[in-house]
């Protein structure tokens, strides 16, 4: 072996031996952030009327609609009330999750413990992608920081719950990852997957076609191998809309159950515009100020975010997630928790964070902790409305 395969292999092992301390640090990060959870889940449920435990504090809500997914199947149509009017049913949740959690109970394993296990194992695997994505756009440090202030978010409870947002993060910045790596097959796999497993699925797959058109210009490798990953993750979306107007009979059945449980609809910004403008005008109720006062910070995050010219791929993503997030109807207090795997809105934290001293990074993410964690244990533990 001459000097300098031996130098580039003493390189390689290095490099790979600090990837993985990196990696060990994030998960370190993410664990703080959880326990940091339960601890205010904890605290708060001991002060309301009728206290849960913090296990059926995690398995509320949305948790219920998986669940039922996971072990008794789709239902074959509309869902129809006592009066005769048309309600939500499981369509309505894409199907990665729920599968998931099928397979751990084919294990043996409990189904709540299922989702849970599901959830917790997906918060990891995000918390290793977003710090290899931080690390790979920006440095060492914006990666531990994307992890943090990720994690720490004001509706990141979710990470804990058994929701799907842990494993959309998961999968949308292991995909972002593989994309700016050249690993398409892993990228291709990874956004058929993130398409499958939330709506903004399409936003990611969007963010992964422009990876792919600039790949063509600037990569030497086979110009198929980048196309085949974006039409696979741009297949994701309409597969599952396509399967589900199959089995109900109905070209628009997804978007019907969506508006008949939830509300759900797209009216280009108009519901979130009112919400702003009654809230701030009139000042009631601290969680709808909070939230109000969150959608405007984070439309300003991603302004500065845009002007400091991030990865292409990424910001699409970004954008048109937003759009989706602000313009469409339903709960407002949901809207802290659809941001949250957006990214976009984190990177001038992230980036601040990257440059300042470490004592001052480190401070700023803890207030910043603080008031996340606590803002994400009050709304599962006193706020009585669907997070």
């Amino acid at each position: 072996m001459t000097v300098l395969e031996e130098t580039t292999k003493k390189e390689s092992l290095w490099d790979k031996s600090g990837e993985l301390s990196g990696v060990l640090t994030a998960v370190g990060i993410l664990a703080l952030t959880r326990i940091g959870q339960l601890v205010m889940i904890w605290w708060l449920n001991g002060g309301v009327a009728e206290p849960r435990s913090i296990w059926e504090r995690l398995l509320i809500w949305d948790a219920g609609w998986f669940l039922r997914v996971a072990m008794d199947g789709y239902p074959e149509g509309y869902t129809y009330s006592a009066t005769g009017q048309l309600e939500g049913n499981e369509l309505a949740f894409f199907p990665v999750y729920p599968m998931l959690i099928r397979a751990g109970a084919a294990l043996g394993i409990d189904p709540s413990a299922a989702a849970l296990t599901v959830a917790w194992l997906a918060s990891v695997c995000a918390a290793i992608a977003l710090h290899l994505l931080g690390s790979s756009l920006y440095s060492k440090r914006a990666g531990w920081a994307l992890v943090a202030i990720c994690c720490s978010a004001p509706a990141s409870v979710v990470l804990s719950m058994a929701y799907s947002e842990s494993l959309f993060i998961a999968l949308v910045a292991g995909m972002f990852v593989a994309a700016h790596r050249r690993v398409w097959w892993a990228a291709g796999l990874l956004g058929l997957l993130t398409a499958l497993s939330r709506p903004t699925g399409a936003a990611a797959a969007l963010g992964l076609g422009v990876a792919a058109l600039l790949a063509l210009k600037h990569d030497d490798q086979p110009k198929w191998k980048p196309l085949a990953a974006a039409a696979a993750a741009l297949a994701g979306v309409p597969l599952y809309l396509g399967w589900v107007a199959y089995r109900v009979g109905d070209l628009t059945a997804w978007f019907k159950i969506q508006t008949a449980g939830w509300g759900t609809s797209f009216d280009y910004g108009e519901s979130t515009g009112k919400f702003l403008w009654t809230t701030l005008r009139s000042g009631d109720g601290w969680v709808p100020m909070s939230v109000a006062l969150i959608l405007l910070v984070a439309l300003a995050a991603a302004g500065v975010a845009l002007a400091q010219k991030p990865w292409l791929p990424l910001a699409v993503y970004g954008v048109v997630a937003m759009i989706l997030v602000y313009g469409q109807a339903g709960f407002y207090h949901s809207k802290p928790r659809l941001l949250l795997p957006v990214l976009l809105t984190l990177l001038p934290a992230v980036v601040a964070a990257a440059r300042a001293r470490p004592r001052v990074a480190v401070l700023s993410i803890v207030a910043w902790a603080l008031f996340g964690l606590w803002f994400g244990a009050y709304l599962v533990t006193v706020w009585p409305y669907t997070l």
